[in-house]
């Protein structure tokens, strides 16, 4: 699992300019969704596509975790799946072969076996899923992720998923911008690399959202809980 430490030099600017590291103290569960991003088979099979993030299975036990404490208190679990097409042209002409993007748009077409949640994900019938197009599911024409959570009630967002330095970074940049508060759960994310990684943290933390372990995290939702 990546590392969660964010460098002391950034903890201690934002403590500087907002006199306190974490944002929130209690959330509002019933405005609250969990949102898991592209945990999909071809990100997390081993050998399977080039799209694989190695070591991603780590985090699947944070994920479930989080999944079930916030399904017993209310908060609504959304699961996204990314599916590449030739639509997306600034994509699909600059930041891949040919070869390789055939076989990406092929792997993670809906319906395809890349573009599955993976198995091992506790995924459950009254869960939203969500098909995007763009890295972040807020990204206009990407995804109707904005429509179904404001039909829901949902402005608060807890953010877990795959790659923590696009897919979750962008969203939750997004999301932030979009006036939707948001947590970025620092070891239920994961990227091709720590340095990645933790990069991510350090630009949520200063700018976009409230960066709590899984451990805080359902501290956090079972005291929301205790106070409703």
């Amino acid at each position: 699992m990546h590392p969660t430490e964010i460098p002391r030099k950034y903890v201690d600017w934002v403590i500087r300019r907002r006199g306190r590291l974490n944002i929130f103290e209690r959330l509002d569960l019933a405005r609250t969704a969990l949102l898991v991003i592209d945990m999909q088979n071809g990100f997390l099979i081993p050998g399977y596509s080039p799209l694989e993030v190695p070591g991603l299975a780590a985090i699947v036990p944070n994920i479930n975790r989080l999944a079930r404490t916030c399904r017993e208190h209310g908060v609504l679990v959304v699961w996204t799946q990314q599916t590449y097409t030739e639509e997306w042209r600034s994509w699909f002409r600059n930041f891949a072969s040919p070869d390789m993007r055939d076989r990406i748009v092929a792997e993670t077409a809906v319906g395809a076996h890349g573009f599955a949640i993976h198995e091992s994900l506790d995924v459950a019938p009254g869960d939203l899923r969500v098909v995007k197009r763009r890295s972040s599911a807020f990204t206009p024409g990407a995804s109707d992720l904005h429509e179904r959570l404001q039909d829901a009630g949902r402005d608060i967002l807890i953010v877990t998923g795959t790659l923590s330095n696009v897919c979750c970074e962008a969203t939750a940049r997004d999301a932030m911008l979009m006036n939707y508060d948001t947590v970025f759960v620092s070891d239920a994310n994961g990227a091709r690399s720590d340095e990645e990684h933790v990069a991510t943290l350090v630009n949520m933390l200063q700018f976009f959202a409230d960066v709590r372990t899984t451990d805080e995290v359902e501290q956090l939702v079972g005291a929301s809980a205790s106070d409703a």
